[in-house]
């Protein structure tokens, strides 16, 4: 079972790093408000500000400011400041065995579904949730206090509507998943997470219908989809199509490859690229309960 990092504290330390796309401390003035206002003390890495083309440093500068973190006994939490496309590439540089003899939070989605991954292969919860880039978007405030809750360790629940495409069941296991198209790029590496048991949850953004299609043609085929316990659909933003069109939804396409096997799905569930992006533990343990009333997804404290 995964370790459960030390729920924050009041006075607490967390700091926010660049991972992948770059920001400017300007950029981070409303989260380091919120986060003051949740009397936490916010550092920030050497990797804010920092510019290496479109990476917030280079690999190497975005390496060791994650790594100095990771290592820092007073810093309680790290918040990826933002996603676009960079922690793959340095991913392999890091070391967490410091980590593992005293683990602390990881936070972040969309290109941090690299980390949230790569933390439950070695055995650690992490959070995906909503960055500090957008902690000031319009409509997120019930994303950012759900990123609150789990950051201070309180039991999350979450009602969501009924969906045409949902089946129902219910389903108890480990929370995995993220962005879609990160979980196939780490497909056979080293952050690659087995699913069987487990309680899938899958996002995307701008992506083409075709390669929704290829990519689930990937999870089934490589035996992700087999054994779940349960499947949840989240947010799949701004969709693009060819010229000639595919012919199906995004929420059509992941149908096509639930519908083989037995698992209860819900969809609509506000998880993704949009202002409620909730925010849920990867590796906690979770129920999932579909029915013709609606979905609910809740776990305990941790």
């Amino acid at each position: 079972m995964p370790t459960t990092p030390p729920s924050l504290r009041p006075g607490d330390q967390v700091a926010i790093v660049c991972t992948a796309r770059k920001v400017s401390r300007e950029d981070l003035a409303a989260a380091i408000e919120v986060l003051e206002g949740w009397q936490l003390q916010v550092v920030l890495g050497e990797t804010v500000s920092a510019e290496h083309h479109q990476f917030g440093g280079s690999d190497e500068e975005r390496a060791r400011d994650f790594q100095q973190q990771l290592d820092n006994p007073h810093i309680r939490a790290i918040l990826c400041a933002r996603g676009g496309y960079g922690t793959t590439r340095i991913i392999d540089a890091l070391d967490f065995s410091g980590f593992a003899a005293d683990p602390k939070w990881v936070a972040g989605f969309s290109d941090i579904t690299t980390l949230n991954c790569h933390l439950l292969r070695l055995g650690h919860e992490s959070i995906h949730g909503v960055m500090p880039f957008i902690f000031a978007q319009e409509g997120g405030t019930d994303a950012l206090e759900s990123l609150r809750r789990a950051l201070f360790g309180e039991p999350a629940s979450y009602t969501v509507p009924a969906h045409a495409l949902n089946r129902p069941g219910t389903a108890e296991g480990e929370l995995i998943g993220g962005n879609l198209s990160l979980l196939q790029t780490l497909s056979g590496t080293a952050s690659d997470c087995p699913t069987a048991g487990r309680i899938l949850f899958l996002e995307d953004i701008d992506e083409y219908l075709y390669n929704v299609d290829r990519m689930m043609v990937h999870l089934d085929r490589s035996g992700k989809l087999r054994d779940l316990a349960g499947l949840i659909v989240g947010h799949f933003t701004n969709p693009q199509d060819n010229a000639v069109p595919f012919g199906q939804t995004s929420y059509e396409i992941i149908d096509t490859y639930a519908r083989k096997y037995r698992f209860p799905v819900c969809y609509g569930f506000p998880v993704g690229h949009e202002p409620t992006n909730m925010a849920l533990i990867c590796g906690r343990r979770a129920r999932l309960e579909v029915d013709a009333a609606g979905s609910r997804l809740s776990y305990a404290a941790g």
